[in-house]
C-alpha cells in the first residue's frame, strides 16, 4: 500500500482562504480528520459535516488502514468517540470482515463504550423501527460479546446510568457468554438491575446532597469532610481530580489534604497512567488562576510538575539542533474544538508548542497572524508560558500569514534545522499573493538541510505545501504523542507508516 504519492496538478486546490493549496490523499485526509475531531459522547452531531466527511473517507480507504487508524486513535491519541465511529462505519461498508470483531473488542476500553458504540450504531443506521438496534452486525456483535468480559462489577456499576441504551439492553442484544461463574453473576446483576452502587465521587456527593442539614454551615462542613474522605480514599480518579480542583478549594479542605492533592497530581506513575490530553492540564490551570484561595498557587505548581512528567518522553533536540516553533494565532484558530468545550485550537497549538519548547536546548518561539512576532520565554514553566503567549496574541494580529515565519529567516539569512508550525493549515497572505511554498523553496537555497513540519490541528484536508517532497512533513493531533511521529520522521518513517504498524489483535 503506497501512501506517499507524488502530488500532481489534480491535487492542487484552494483552501478556505481561497489561495492555492494541496489536497491531501485519502489516507492523509482521513488521518488528519480523525485525530483532530471531537465528538459529543452522545453522538448528537451524527449529521454534521465532519461525520459526513468521515463516512465518505472510510468508504474510499482500505479497511485495514481504517482499522489500524482506529486503534491508533484510541491507544495513542487517547480518543474515545472517534474509534467507535470508525468501527461502526467500517461495519456498514465491509459487513463480513472478520477483523471487525478484533477491532471492536480492542477499542472498547471502558465499560460505557459498549453502550456508546450501540448508541452510535443506532444513529448511523437511521433505525426508526420499534426495535432500533435489531439486525446488529455479526462482527460488531462478536466484538461486543468479548468486550463484556473485560469489565468487573465495579466498572459496570460506575457507568450504569439512565441513558437511552443501558447495559441491560446491550446484554439482551449482544448475548455475551460469561468467561466464568463470577462473570455470569455480574451479568445476572445487570439483568436484575442489582449492581452494587460503586464508591465514586459522584455517588458519594449525590447521596450527601439528599440529606437535610440544620444550617448552611452544617452543610458546608459535611461537604468539606466528604471531599477530605474522597481524597483520602484514593478512589478519586486522576481526571476527576483535575475537574474538581475548584470544588476542592471552595470546600476548604485541610492543608494536609491539599498536600495530598498536589502529590497525586504530580506523581509520575499516576500522570502517565492517566493518559490525559495536554490541554486538560491547561484547562485546570486556568480555572485555578481565577480562584480566590491561598492554596491555588500551590496546586498550579503541582500541575506544572505534572506537565513536566508528561513532557519527559517527548524526544527533544540538543544544543546543536536549531529549532523554531511558530504558533498560529489567527481568528480561525480561536474557535472551540467542540460545542461543549472552551478549549480552542489556539490553546492546543500553544500547549503542544510549549511542550516541545521545554525539550529543546536551542529554540526560538513566537506567534504569527498579521505579523510574525518572536516571543522569548524561559523553558521552565510550560503552563505559565502558554498563558504568557495567550496574553500577547493580539500583538501579532489575526490573519494567517504563516509565510512570514520563513521569510524572516530568509531575509536575515538565519539557518534553522527544524521549523515547527502549529496551525489549522489555512494559511494565506493578506498583503498580496506570497505563498509559503514559494518562500520555502527560496529558503532551501540558503538552508538546504532544513526541515519544515506542519502540525495540523483542524483536519480540513488541505495543506500549503506538497508534503511528499522538499523536506516538508505533516503531523496531526492534539496529544503529546504526536511527537513520537516527529521522531519517526527523523528515522525515515511518517505518520501513515507508523499507523500501519499496529496489529489487529484483541
Amino acid at each position: 500500500m503506497k501512501f506517499n504519492q507524488v502530488a500532481k496538478e489534480k491535487n492542487q486546490v484552494v483552501n478556505y482562504e481561497n489561495v492555492p493549496a494541496y489536497k491531501l490523499s485519502k489516507e492523509w485526509d482521513l488521518y488528519t480528520t480523525v485525530v483532530t475531531s471531537s465528538l459529543s459522547d452522545k453522538f448528537y452531531e451524527s449529521a454534521s459535516a465532519r461525520l459526513d466527511k468521515l463516512r465518505q473517507l472510510i468508504k474510499l480507504n482500505d479497511p485495514q488502514f481504517v482499522a489500524r487508524l482506529s486503534i491508533y486513535a484510541r491507544e495513542q491519541m487517547n480518543l474515545r468517540s472517534i474509534p467507535l465511529v470508525l468501527a461502526v462505519e467500517l461495519a456498514k461498508v465491509h459487513k463480513g470482515d472478520s477483523s471487525l470483531r478484533k477491532l471492536t473488542t480492542r477499542i472498547i476500553q471502558r465499560a460505557d463504550e459498549i453502550t456508546e458504540l450501540l448508541a452510535y450504531y443506532q444513529l448511523a443506521n437511521e433505525r426508526k423501527e420499534t426495535k432500533k438496534l435489531n439486525r446488529l452486525s455479526k462482527q460488531i456483535q462478536a466484538g461486543l460479546q468479548n468486550a463484556f468480559n473485560k469489565f468487573d462489577e465495579y466498572q459496570f456499576a460506575k457507568y450504569n446510568r439512565d441513558t437511552d441504551i443501558k447495559f441491560r439492553d446491550a446484554l439482551f442484544l449482544v448475548h455475551p457468554k460469561a468467561k466464568n461463574n463470577e462473570q455470569q453473576l455480574i451479568f445476572n446483576k445487570i439483568v436484575e438491575n442489582n449492581l452494587q452502587t460503586p464508591y465514586t465521587w459522584e455517588t458519594e456527593l449525590s447521596a450527601l446532597g439528599q440529606n437535610k442539614f440544620e444550617s448552611e454551615e452544617a452543610k458546608k462542613t459535611a461537604f468539606t469532610r466528604k471531599w477530605e474522605e474522597l481524597i483520602d480514599s484514593g478512589k478519586l480518579g486522576y481526571m476527576a481530580l483535575l475537574r474538581n480542583l475548584r470544588n476542592i478549594l471552595q470546600s476548604e479542605v485541610s492543608s494536609n489534604h491539599i498536600q495530598h492533592v498536589c502529590e497525586t497530581l504530580s506523581d509520575k506513575e499516576k500522570v502517565l497512567r492517566s493518559k490525559q490530553l495536554p490541554f486538560r492540564f491547561l484547562a485546570a490551570y486556568r480555572e485555578l488562576s481565577q480562584i480566590n484561595s491561598g492554596y491555588a498557587s500551590k496546586i498550579m505548581n503541582a500541575l506544572e510538575d505534572a506537565v513536566k512528567v508528561a513532557a519527559e518522553n517527548i524526544p527533544g533536540f540538543d544544543i546543536l539542533t536549531k529549532v523554531l516553533i511558530a504558533c498560529d494565532v489567527s481568528g480561525s484558530m480561536q474557535r472551540p474544538i467542540s460545542p461543549k468545550s472552551s478549549v480552542q485550537n489556539y490553546d492546543i497549538g500553544l500547549m503542544l508548542g510549549m511542550l516541545l519548547k521545554s525539550r529543546c536546548e536551542n529554540v526560538v518561539s513566537g506567534i504569527f497572524g498579521d505579523i510574525w512576532k518572536i516571543v522569548n520565554l524561559p523553558n521552565t514553566g510550560i503552563l505559565s508560558n502558554v498563558d504568557a503567549f495567550y496574553k500577547r496574541e493580539g500583538e501579532a494580529g489575526y490573519s494567517t500569514n504563516g509565510y512570514l515565519v520563513v521569510k524572516d529567516l530568509m531575509d536575515r539569512k538565519i539557518v534553522m534545522d527544524k521549523i515547527m508550525i502549529f496551525t489549522d493549515c489555512q494559511l494565506w497572505d493578506r498583503y498580496g499573493n506570497t505563498q509559503l511554498k514559494n518562500v520555502w523553496k527560496k529558503y532551501k537555497i540558503i538552508a538546504p538541510e532544513a526541515k519544515l513540519y506542519l502540525f495540523d490541528l483542524a483536519g480540513y484536508g488541505q495543506v500549503s505545501l506538497d508534503i511528499t517532497s522538499n523536506d516538508v512533513h505533516l503531523i496531526a493531533g492534539w496529544s503529546d504523542k504526536i511527537f513520537d511521529i516527529l521522531s519517526a520522521i527523523d528515522h525515515g518513517s511518517d505518520a501513515l507508516k507508523e499507523i500501519m504498524k499496529y496489529e489487529l489483535n484483541e
